[in-house]
């Protein structure tokens, strides 16, 4: 079996897979000041409660975007399972050419994300794709119908600017970001409700119309797929986003995986 983490500013998301079957995953917050010994038993505790002998697991890849987390992961790994990580970086190679300027600056969740949407929805059909991630920030991902990976865009995560609102105006309740009952909002909290969640709704509408029309025009029918922790939350509400893999980021790293071992 294969233990699949992406370490991100938000979630830690680990997935199981025998194979490329997805066995089982979980979704926890990210604390940087978790010690290698509390995750350890945190992960021991998620198998434990799976019925997933720990023992079976053979393989560990892992992509990270918080580097105080990423070493104590590792330490994790190495000390309860007993094995090394397979850290995946904008540098590996991942099967898929990166055309960013500066490849470095890539996130490597980004180009994981890549990998698995082209594999799972673009190759076969012959077409773009375009991942939309609900993270911390909402990123926007493009890859063309080659599966090159051609760069993208980034905007704050729609829970940011809710804090950010908080924060900043001294008379606004801090609100759950959530579909409200009607678009006019007729309280306050309805109205920054509607606001951040429609808002999102056309910023990400916006965006792919036009990721669209430079990947091809209207003869290039790309895909659009929604993945993230607050991706169910907004990708309902719009037909240009096709799929929703809350799971996307795990499945490409096993694929990174099984091609990285087959090297």
């Amino acid at each position: 079996m294969l233990l699949a983490i992406d370490v991100g500013n938000t979630n830690v998301v680990l997935g199981v897979f025998d194979g490329e079957e997805l066995v089982d995953s979980w979704r926890l917050a990210t604390l940087g000041e978790r010690t290698a010994d509390e995750l350890g038993i945190l992960v021991s505790s998620l198998f434990l409660d799976r019925n997933i002998d720990r023992s079976q697991i053979t393989g560990v890849i892992m992509a990270s975007v918080v580097p105080p987390l990423t070493g104590t992961m590792t330490t994790m790994v190495e000390q309860y399972l007993g094995l090394q990580v397979q850290l995946v970086e904008a540098t590996t190679d991942i099967g898929m050419p990166v055309r960013y300027d500066n490849p470095k600056e890539v996130g490597a969740d980004r180009l994981v994300n890549g990998v698995a949407a082209f594999e799972r929805h673009g190759r076969a059909k012959n077409v773009p794709v375009i991942v939309v991630d609900f993270g911390t920030a909402t990123t926007f991902d493009a890859i063309s119908i080659e599966g090159e990976y051609l760069g993208g865009v980034i905007c704050p995560g729609v829970q940011i600017s809710s804090d950010a609102l908080f924060q900043h105006a001294a008379r606004l309740p801090r609100v759950e970001v959530r579909k409200p009952p009607q678009l006019i909002g007729q309280t306050t909290v309805g109205s920054i409700q509607s606001g951040l969640f429609y808002g999102y709704v056309a910023l990400v509408e916006g965006i792919v119309q036009r990721l669209k029309s430079e990947l091809g025009g209207e003869q290039a029918q790309t895909i659009c797929i929604a993945t993230g922790g607050m991706a169910e939350v907004i990708a309902n509400e719009t037909d240009l986003i096709e799929h929703l893999e809350p799971n996307l980021v795990l499945h490409g790293l096993q694929m990174v995986w099984e091609r990285i071992r087959h090297d």
